[in-house]
């Protein structure tokens, strides 16, 4: 069955062809399509065979598109065909039994042909705008709905699909998203995918969705490993840990710290990985530069989606990370983040900029993602005025309010915050509305936050996590 994240190759020498297959493999694409119109039948077939090499590896479905002797020759899974191609009924008499067979489709006439035809799957498109096709018309999200509500087998979104809008298409009912420039374009490809490939999370029940965290251990249970662990159980996702550091702490400040070894929290983060894996990493208490660069690595070598919390100083204020270890984050850790949710003192140690309007926190994450992070969230609660935070999702700078709330008890904000995006993330949420459900989090766990101790309390896990549950239902039942 054709389903998930589908690559179209694109343009290009060999060696560009398999290094951009490899790298969207890597990020989680199960199906590749091979395009062509410039090589020699010979050639194609060459390159084919090396390209179903990788798929095989990586345990992926192959498609020729157009060409079924290309496909027969090279062993490829089965062809893609357009409206002026062969017949399905010609491509299966070539291609033989078992080969799958789909076909590009604009409307709901020429899908149900194709399916009474037998195709396998139908591909839809264009659904968005697109400059890598010609000859392009567009088709958009509402005809891909008639067509899911009018045929039976898989469909495939074609057509200008990336990480803002893939959600909307399998909405609208797409058993997989076809893409080729938000990968072969993209200066990462294999985070690339890994980020289109979450949004079909948002088709597995909650309990599948893993949410690993590499952060400091709080036995007060109001921020760190305990935290984390919460967030991401009342959410419904299953979380995993690798400890950082012991702390003695409650909610009057931090009173001791005893770090893990680097090698021994790659070993704890490593046994997990190797064995259930993980949907996405958040990271939070690091403390010093090995640990960061170990972390790093980590990260770069799992190709993971990480949220980074740069845990600097506490609410007390200890000093959570080692000054050395704040280059070795900007050198090692930044450029393999997915999302930096800086405070604005951590946003400006990292930057040197002094941040007081939302218009210089706007500033200060374009220089934060200069240094390499995909997005960057600026968390506004420093600020005077309201609780506005700030979201650099790629170039689009979305404002997150809310009412400043009058309370002490906010111990543990920051972890809950980059472990609820990490969650909602894992769920399959693209970013821009896994951020308002985090918001909303947080308000609603800061605003019942129930008063414990004699110091800045902890946060209301419970109202947060009910919060975001609600608005979903209310959502579904509109």
């Amino acid at each position: 069955m054709i389903q998930g994240l589908y690559l179209i190759t694109p343009h290009g020498s060999d060696e560009q062809i398999l290094q951009t297959v490899k790298a969207g493999l890597r990020g989680g694409v199960e199906v590749v399509q091979y395009r062509d119109k410039e090589r020699s039948q010979e050639a194609q077939i060459n390159l084919a065979r090396q390209l179903v090499q990788l798929c095989n590896e990586a345990k992926a479905t192959f498609l020729v598109n157009d060409n079924p002797e290309v496909a027969k020759e090279s062993f490829a899974d089965g062809v893609h065909l357009g409206q002026d191609d062969l017949s399905v009924h010609e491509a299966r008499k070539e291609l033989g039994p078992g080969k799958l067979i789909g076909v590009s489709t604009r409307s709901i006439d020429q899908a149900l042909k194709a399916e009474m035809a037998g195709a396998d799957y139908i591909g839809v498109g264009s659904i968005f705008p697109t400059n890598t096709k010609d000859d392009v018309e567009l088709v958009g999200l509402e005809t891909l709905r008639k067509i899911r509500r009018a045929v039976k087998i898989p469909l495939v979104a074609i057509g200008g699909i990336n990480w803002t809008n893939g959600a909307d298409a399998l909405e609208a009912g797409a058993d997989a998203l076809a893409v080729i420039s938000a990968i072969t374009e993209d200066p990462n490809p294999a985070l690339a995918a890994r980020e289109l490939a979450l949004l079909f999370n948002s088709r597995k029940g909650l309990a599948a969705t893993r949410v690993m965290t590499l952060a400091g251990s709080d036995p007060s249970g109001g921020a760190g490993i305990q935290a984390d662990l919460k967030s991401i159980a009342l959410l419904g996702s299953y979380g995993t840990s690798a400890i950082t550091v012991l702390t003695a702490q409650n909610t009057l400040g931090v009173h001791g710290l005893s770090p893990a070894s680097a090698n021994f929290i790659i070993k704890q983060a490593e046994t997990v990985l190797n064995d259930i894996g993980t949907d996405t990493i958040k990271t939070g208490m690091l403390y010093n530069a090995e640990i960061v660069s170990g972390v790093a690595s980590l990260i770069q070598r799992y190709n993971l989606l990480s949220v980074v919390d740069p845990v600097m100083i506490a609410k007390g204020g200890a000093t959570l990370l080692k000054q050395e270890a704040v280059e070795a984050l900007r050198r090692d850790l930044l450029p393999h983040t997915y999302l930096l949710t800086p405070n604005i003192p951590e946003a400006e140690a990292l930057t040197g900029q002094t941040i007081g309007t939302l218009e210089e926190m706007e500033e200060a994450a374009k220089a934060l993602q200069t240094m390499g992070p995909r997005h960057v969230l600026i968390k506004g609660g420093h600020r005077e005025e309201d609780a506005v935070d700030i979201l650099l999702a790629g170039t689009t700078v979305l404002k997150l309010p809310a009412e400043r709330i009058d309370t002490k008890n906010t111990h543990g904000t920051g972890c809950a915050y980059s472990t609820v995006l990490a969650t909602l993330l894992a769920q399959g949420q693209p970013l821009m509305k896994a951020a308002t459900a985090a918001k909303l989090f947080m308000n609603e766990a800061i605003r019942h936050a129930v008063p414990l101790g004699g110091g800045h309390g902890p946060i209301n896990h419970f109202a947060g996590a009910k919060a975001v549950r609600d608005a979903e239902r209310e959502k579904r039942d509109a």
